[in-house]
């Protein structure tokens, strides 16, 4: 069956017909069962239609996770419109950058993000309506009646596997975040590959229940969850983890599969009064959006006592291109610091600065192939060609290839810092640290942090002659950037390092931290 749906028009109208009553999403104590997960997303779809919106045209959702934003993720699949979740963490100036760039028509909210709504809706003239998912008292159109104001038959748009789906922000090394736009294809290309190879790296079985531990707004967490939904099981969506909240649901629902991030498997580890019964019905834990120290994971082998998978990927290739299968999770196998192999009919290079293949052992760029790769950066065609080269992209990590073909990542070529699976690049913290009237110049690097991997550390040069202290810089910070990319950590320096170009000498900054450490990434 799987091999047949090749969009997720498709696998939400074939569950509804051949199993209407299982249950499809959970989430906090709700069922949204397949035939209605089928007619609410037609509504939707309805919608959308109503509000003169069509292929191509972009929405926005802004919440925490629910259900509802798989009713619109499904809704508009189903007329092509592309789907632009937002991740509530940002700050409004980041939020805007986003609505505006993307310009999207539709902002769909939840109560925690109806007040940065407001905010911005007046300045947003392409932004046609906001519906509140919550029943706030506030003045908008809230999402129930929208939705049941709209008739609920097919949708007829043609969709096919290049259609857009959805378009993922991910921080830029120019400090503006990139819209990256996935095709339905980045969804289905890792299960193709693996069926067609007959392997069971990664595998979802009829009736299990798959917790999706990363969020929509995330590539990790969303291509997790349309797995799931491709397999037709039941998908627990988290409206936030906490550690008890997150072993209680593994412990009452039986969850069999789950994807969580380094920093969520220790914390589950260490929660008060927790032992490897609570987790007695996991099969397997994929893992994955940042490094895992050895330590770490053989904590998890034992205190999980499941499989354990990793992936890697960027929201450019469509998520995974790369596996670490659970055969490779022994300490005999050799390869548990490797971050895999990539999936049959994928291609892996490290290459040097002209994209040319090194020989196994030698560090460089990794370069990835895959059927899942991004369309295009929106807009901006300059961007796109750097990172799409001759179907490769470029992923801006550099690694080493062993002689069996599994990669090991060794470093940030582009500098960027992973905060607990949140991507953070340096260059956007230092815009906005540089707009203080006392900041002469800036610096900020990744360190290791033994609770969230990586911190923020931040370098800063004050005005000649000028008094500036840390809170100074965090009252400036607040409002203009996400809490996880705020520095955790200043230190006011004379100058900042610089190359005979200009520059900045990340890694001398950095050396000291991460000295003892095999690799400059955590």
């Amino acid at each position: 069956m799987t091999v047949q749906l090749r969009t997720l028009v498709d696998v939400v109208r074939r569950h509804a017909v051949q199993q209407p009553d299982v249950v499809a999403t959970i989430c906090e104590g709700r069922r949204v069962d397949y035939a209605t997960l089928h007619r609410v997303s037609n509504q939707v779809a309805r919608g959308l239609q109503a509000a003169g919106l069509g292929p191509g045209d972009r929405i926005a959702y802004l919440g925490r996770e629910t259900e509802h934003f798989y009713d619109l993720l499904f809704g508009a699949a189903k007329t092509g419109v592309v789907l632009v979740p937002i991740n509530w963490r940002l700050a409004a100036a980041e939020v805007e950058h986003i609505l505006r760039d993307s310009g999207a028509a539709l902002l769909f909210v939840d109560s925690g993000s109806a007040a940065v709504a407001d905010k911005l809706a007046p300045e947003l003239p392409m932004l046609k309506q906001v519906v509140a998912l919550d029943s706030d008292g506030v003045a908008r159109a809230g999402f129930a009646a929208w939705v049941s104001a709209q008739p609920d038959a097919n949708v007829l748009t043609r969709v096919t596997p290049d259609t857009p789906l959805v378009q993922m922000y991910t921080s830029g090394t120019t400090g503006l975040p990139k819209g990256v736009v996935l095709a339905h294809r980045s969804f289905f290309a890792v299960r193709d590959a693996l069926a067609s190879a007959d392997l069971d790296w990664l595998d979802w079985r009829e009736g299990e229940v798959n917790l999706v531990g990363m969020a929509g707004f995330h590539i990790g967490g969303l291509w997790w969850a349309t797995q799931g939904f491709v397999s037709g099981v039941t998908n627990v969506v988290l409206r936030e983890f906490t550690t008890a909240g997150v072993v209680e649901l593994i412990r009452t629902l039986r969850v069999r599969t789950a994807i969580l991030v380094p920093a969520m498997l220790r914390l589950l580890l260490v929660e008060p009064g927790v032992t490897k019964e609570h987790f007695a019905s996991l099969r397997k834990v994929v893992y994955g959006g940042a490094p895992i120290s050895a330590a770490l994971l053989a904590r998890c082998i034992e205190g999980f006592g499941c499989e354990f998978a990793q992936i890697y990927g960027l929201t450019e290739t469509g998520n995974t291109a790369i596996c670490l299968p659970p055969a490779d999770h022994t300490p005999d196998s050799g390869k548990m610091q490797a971050a895999g192999r990539a999936y049959p009919g994928f291609e892996v290079k490290v290459a040097d600065d002209k994209g040319n293949p090194l020989p196994p052992g030698e560090v460089g760029e990794v370069w990835l192939r895959t059927p899942a790769a991004m369309v295009e950066y929106w807009n901006m065609p300059e961007a796109t060609a750097k990172t799409l080269v001759d179907g490769w992209i470029v992923t801006g990590d550099a690694g080493v290839l062993d002689e069996d073909g599994y990669l090991f990542i060794r470093d940030r070529i582009k500098d960027m810092i992973i905060v607990a699976g949140e991507n953070v690049y340096p260059a956007e913290v230092e815009n906005v640290i540089g707009r203080h009237p006392l900041v002469a110049e800036s610096a900020v690097v990744g360190v290791p942090d033994e609770r969230w991997g990586e911190a923020v550390y931040a370098f800063v040069v004050p005005v000649e002659g000028q008094q500036l202290t840390e809170r100074d810089l965090a009252l400036h910070l607040r409002g203009q950037l996400a809490g996880f990319k705020q520095p955790l950590h200043y230190e006011f320096i004379d100058r900042v390092p610089r190359n005979p170009s200009g520059k900045i000498l990340r890694r001398e900054l950095r050396e000291r931290f991460w000295q003892g450490h095999e690799r400059r990434v955590s």
